[in-house]
C-alpha cells in the first residue's frame, strides 16, 4: 500500500462498482437470543452445547421473538433500484439521503455486462453470448450522462432540487440508514440469497450475511441447517 492509498474502512463491503455495506451498530447476539427465549421459564443459560441446540430448535420449530432482540444497524450506499426492492421489506427502519435538500453527485451503477431477459422467469435474467455489449454499455452510459447533464441544466436554470431530480434513472446511487432486527434481516437474506432474486440485490445480502455470520455465528449456522435441507 502506497502513502496515497487510504486504508479499507473496517467493517465495510464493497458491493458492485461503487457501492458498499456497513456494519454502524449493533446489539445482542447469540446469547442475547438465548436469554430472550430461557426468561420464559426463569432460566438464562445451561452452557454453549445446550444453547445452542436451543437456537437451531428456535429456528426450525418457529419461534422467531428471541431473535427480535438483536439489532443491526447499517449504512447502505446502492443504486436506487436496488434501494426500492430492499424497501419492500417493511419491518425495519429507515432513513435516507434526500435529494430535496443537497444535490445529488454524479455516480451511477455501470453494469459489468448486460443480460438476457430469462424466458422461463419472466422477471428474472440471465447471462446471453449473443449481446452486444460494448453497443448496450455505450447506449446506457450515453444515457446516463445525458440524465445527470439535464439535471445539472435544470439545477442552473433555477429548478427547485426536487423538480430537477425527476431527470435522474433509478441506477442513480442512493445512501440509507437501515435498522433491522435479526428475525427479520433473516427474512430478508432468506429471499435476497435466493437465486430468483435480482444479482445486483444478491450481492448486498452476500455482504450482510457475512456481518451475520460474524456477529451470530450460531444462528447463522443454524439458519444455513435449516435452508439446506
Amino acid at each position: 500500500m502506497t502513502g496515497t492509498e487510504k486504508k479499507p474502512e473496517k467493517g465495510l463491503y464493497r458491493v458492485l462498482d461503487k457501492g458498499f455495506v456497513k456494519l454502524v451498530d449493533f446489539m445482542g447476539g447469540d446469547q442475547r437470543a438465548v436469554q430472550s427465549a430461557r426468561v420464559t421459564f426463569g432460566s438464562r443459560t445451561r452452557g454453549a452445547q445446550k444453547d445452542k441446540r436451543l437456537i437451531e430448535y428456535l429456528l426450525a420449530h418457529g419461534h422467531h421473538t428471541p431473535f427480535e432482540h438483536c439489532v443491526f444497524q447499517f449504512h447502505i450506499k446502492c443504486p436506487i433500484f436496488v434501494a426500492r426492492q430492499w424497501m419492500r421489506h417493511r419491518m425495519a427502519s429507515y432513513n435516507e439521503v434526500s435529494a430535496r435538500y443537497t444535490e445529488v453527485t454524479e455516480e451511477f451503477y455501470i453494469p459489468p455486462a448486460f443480460r438476457a431477459q430469462d424466458r422461463i422467469n419472466r422477471q428474472g435474467s440471465t447471462a446471453s453470448p449473443a449481446l452486444d455489449q460494448s453497443k448496450m454499455l455505450a447506449v446506457y452510459e450515453d444515457s446516463v450522462k445525458a440524465s445527470y447533464r439535464a439535471y445539472k441544466e435544470l439545477i442552473k436554470a433555477g429548478a427547485a432540487r426536487e423538480m430537477a431530480r425527476m431527470a435522474l434513472p433509478v441506477s442513480q446511487y442512493t445512501q440509507f440508514y437501515w435498522s433491522v432486527n435479526a428475525r427479520s434481516l433473516l427474512n430478508f437474506l432468506s429471499l435476497r440469497m435466493d437465486a430468483h432474486a435480482q444479482s445486483e440485490i444478491r450481492d448486498y445480502a452476500g455482504a450482510i450475511s457475512k456481518i451475520f455470520n460474524k456477529k451470530m455465528p450460531w444462528t447463522w449456522e443454524a439458519f444455513l441447517k435449516l435452508h439446506a435441507n
